[in-house]
């Protein structure tokens, strides 16, 4: 369940990553991927880790954080 807050609710949000869904804790527009920094839109969240609480902006930056090793270096 996305909680959606006003237009007001600029900046970093604080969110609780679920199986399958996500909490917002704290009102914000985004959230930063743990690999690149990026900001992603909470509306264009599609990949977490429910045991890291941690969002990722691209399947390449999931595939990172699990398999370091094998990351391909930009």
């Amino acid at each position: 369940m996305l909680n959606k807050f006003g237009p007001s609710s600029q900046g970093e949000a604080r969110v609780e990553y679920l199986d399958g869904d996500f909490r917002v804790v704290s009102p914000g527009s985004y959230v930063r991927c743990a690999i690149t920094g990026e900001h992603i839109p909470l509306d264009e969240l599609k990949y977490w880790s429910v045991d890291r609480q941690e969002a990722y902006a691209t399947p390449d930056a999931v595939l990172a954080r699990h398999y370091p090793a094998q990351a391909v270096k930009a």
